[in-house]
Formats: C-alpha cells, sequence, structure tokens
C-alpha cells in the first residue's frame, strides 16, 4: 500500500488542525486503498518529522502538502526536514495553487452569503496569506481573475493579510475607485484561524460580507489527490 502524508502547515488555532484531520478523513474515503497520515509542520500532532521516521518505506510515500502557496514551506521547510530525516526515495507534490476546483469552492462559498455572477455593482477582494516570494504571490494572484470568469462584477482584486502594501484595505479603496458599489470578501484560506479572524474584524468593521474559507470540501481532498497522483506518474517518467 502507497503511503500519502498529508503534510499541514500547524496553527494555534483548533480549528485549523480540525480541518486537516477532515480533509485526511475525506483522503481516507475517496481512495480506501492509500494510507493516509496526517503531518504538521510546526505547532500541532503528529509532527511531520515523527511521521516520517514511522514510513514503512519512504520509497512507496508521496509528501502531500494541505497548502495553497508555494512559499516558505514547500519550498524550503519540507525538503529541509525531508533531508534531515533521511527519507530517501520520498516524493514531494505540488502545492494546491491556484487549481480550477477550487475557485470553484469560492465560487460556491461566495452564492451561500447570496453573491451573483451579474451583480455589476460589486466588487470582490480575494484574500490570502501572502509570502516574501514575490513568485509565489504572483501565482496566489491568478485567483482573482479565475473567480471573475464569466462574472460581470464591477472587479475583482487580490489582498493579502501579511502584505501591508497589498492589505485588505487598500484593495477596498482599489475597487472603490474603479466603480464597485458593494465589496465582499473571498477568503482564499483553507480553514479559519487567527488570519482569517483578523480579517473577520475588518469585515465586521466595514461593514463588507465576508465567505467562508475553502474547509475540508471534497473538491479541497480531490486536489489533493490530483497532486499526489502527479508526483507518482513523475517519478515513474523519470
Amino acid at each position: 500500500m502507497s503511503t500519502l502524508v498529508l503534510t499541514a502547515h500547524g496553527s494555534r488555532d483548533p480549528r485549523s488542525g480540525a480541518n486537516a484531520r477532515a480533509v485526511a478523513d475525506r483522503l481516507g474515503i475517496l481512495r480506501p486503498d492509500l494510507d493516509v497520515r496526517l503531518a504538521f509542520l510546526e505547532l500541532n500532532e503528529p509532527s511531520f518529522a515523527d511521521v516520517l521516521a514511522g514510513l514503512p518505506d519512504p520509497r512507496r510515500a508521496v509528501v502531500a502538502p494541505l497548502l495553497l502557496a508555494g512559499a516558505y514551506h514547500a519550498r524550503i521547510d519540507i525538503p529541509e526536514q525531508i533531508a534531515r530525516a533521511g527519507a530517501h526515495g520520498i516524493r514531494q507534490a505540488d502545492v494546491l495553487g491556484e487549481d480550477d476546483g477550487l475557485v470553484s469552492v469560492l465560487r460556491e462559498r461566495l452564492a451561500e452569503i447570496g453573491v451573483s455572477p451579474l451583480d455589476e455593482d460589486l466588487g470582490v477582494i480575494v484574500v490570502a496569506i501572502g509570502s516574501s516570494s514575490a513568485a509565489a504571490n504572483a501565482r496566489t494572484a491568478r485567483v482573482a481573475a479565475k473567480l471573475a470568469s464569466g462574472a460581470e462584477w464591477a472587479g475583482a482584486t487580490t489582498a493579502f493579510a501579511t502584505r501591508r502594501e497589498q492589505s485588505v484595505a487598500r484593495a477596498a479603496g482599489c475597487l472603490r475607485r474603479q466603480g464597485a458599489r458593494r465589496l465582499v470578501i473571498a477568503p482564499w484560506f483553507l480553514a479559519p484561524g487567527l488570519l482569517t479572524d483578523g480579517v473577520s474584524k475588518f469585515s465586521s468593521d466595514n461593514g463588507i460580507p465576508m465567505a467562508a474559507p475553502l474547509g475540508a470540501h471534497r473538491l479541497v481532498a480531490e486536489a489533493v489527490l490530483d497532486r499526489y497522483e502527479r508526483a507518482l506518474a513523475e517519478q515513474q517518467a523519470a
């Protein structure tokens, strides 16, 4: 049996860990032939290092990051921990990125709070975590354009919760200058947590409706499986 190591960031907020466990449960239902093992890079248990140490055969395992952006944890932290663990032969799948299925989940979350794609007065702010990597942020910024495809909104733009120069407030002002009379926040987050609580406070303070995070939606689990399968295919082609 192959092993899928579902690797989440970890958080002091219990809602984040609960969501990661729910995604792992979905994976187990979708693919009962897989040995799905949940691991956290920090702050939660089981730790990534402990899960790697417990693998029966790293060569039959794929690390599948439960991460939206190809930032520090995907590019540096995970490879370094794999090297320290001596998990030779293990494969690392790509992050979830601006996956079309996840964008459709975001549309679903907006629909849940009454957003119509035909609302010409609406401006949509896609809020993500943000990274010190310009390349990672540029990739995340594609989500807003994908989300707005086919919609008649006044505009859609990206804001980053950890980047002052691309804050939610700046994005709101930009959309209003473009003619948006109403705004809505679409969080590009997998789970609620401390950062989304900060965005939610801005939302409440400024009277801007905010959708729910992506959560443990079936399409999130399917995106993880897609990255897992791609990693296996690349290994076989090498």
